[in-house]
């Protein structure tokens, strides 16, 4: 009895899909050492940042106790985005038996596709932020510091009239003194009100043009490039702890960001998983396989996040 197309395509549906799962794994998520992930059940997702309470006053006996109110600075918004493709395979193919070998490439081709671009939308906040063609919910550049003299820049205002600087106000490369000064800065940060978050470093997030540079700045025990004997305070004093990761989408080989243990900063959301479907096309007789997935990335706080576009 001649095995009929339905039950054909339900027969190749499972073998397909493992192979496009096996290739999707086999890249790396390299958005994971930038990105909190949270599930989406909406189109898009706002996150309120809220302006806290200005330091507790000291109540005098007798006295009436300070009421304070809090307040909403501005809102972070992430418009899901599908992303979709998929590829066919012709009547003419499969009557040639053809079909393993061409839906072994297109399969692994449409993963790598996928993860492509996945990954690209992930790194764009980074490779755009130090400019206003990427900026957070505050209205100013992700990346910014009083001074720096960039359209859209000038530092992150607070609703105390100062501001929060996450980048060197003057580009710098990734070096000992560079990595110090944004340890500083980070500490430096501070909430709405002006009181200080105690902000820590967690990761470095490098261009692959500069992990040999990471590795002698956070892995070696002297200092680097003296002949003193000189401790590597970076390493000793466990400054950047969680060391750091290669992203190979970074568009800039100098720039170098660190991610901070301030909540909420970077996000991604996941609306709908990646899911792969199969069909078959009455009219033409081809064979169509398809893959979908829907997403966003963005930055909620601003704190979760230094970067340095490096000097050239």
């Amino acid at each position: 009895m001649a095995i009929s197309r339905a039950q054909m395509l339900k027969e190749l549906l499972p073998g397909l899909n493992a192979l496009f799962g096996d290739e999707y794994t086999s890249y790396d998520d390299e958005h994971a050492a930038i990105y909190e992930t949270e599930n989406s059940d909406r189109s898009f997702e706002e996150e309120v940042k809220l302006s806290g309470f200005d330091a507790a006053p000291v109540k005098n006996e007798g006295s009436a106790i300070s009421y304070d109110s809090a307040q909403e600075t501005y809102t972070a918004r992430y418009n899901h985005e599908t992303i979709a493709m998929g590829f066919s395979i012709t009547e003419e193919a499969m009557e040639d038996n053809l079909y393993d070998s061409l839906s072994a490439r297109y399969t692994k081709a449409l993963a790598r596709a996928m993860s492509y671009t996945k990954q690209v939308k992930a790194v764009n906040p980074l490779n755009n932020g130090f400019t206003n063609s990427f900026q957070s919910g505050d209205g100013v550049n992700l990346f910014t510091a009083s001074g720096d003299g960039v359209t859209g820049g000038d530092g992150h205002p607070l609703v105390d009239g100062g501001k929060n600087n996450n980048r060197p106000a003057t580009a710098t490369d990734l070096n000992e003194t560079s990595l110090e000064n944004a340890v500083i800065d980070i500490a430096g940060f501070k909430d709405e009100r002006g009181l200080l978050v105690a902000a820590k470093p967690r990761r470095l997030i490098i261009p692959s043009a500069l992990q040999f540079t990471a590795t002698r700045l956070l892995e070696t025990q002297g200092r680097v490039g003296t002949s003193d004997n000189d401790i590597n305070a970076l390493r000793n004093n466990g400054a950047i702890p969680e060391g750091y990761f290669v992203n190979h989408y970074l568009t800039d080989s100098n720039a170098f960001f660190i991610i901070t243990d301030v909540p909420n900063g970077m996000k991604h959301f996941q609306r709908t998983a990646l899911e792969t479907s199969m069909d078959g096309d009455f009219d033409t007789g081809n064979v169509r396989y398809k893959a979908r997935e829907r997403y966003s990335f963005g930055v909620s706080d601003y704190m979760g996040v230094y970067g340095s576009p490096g000097s050239s």
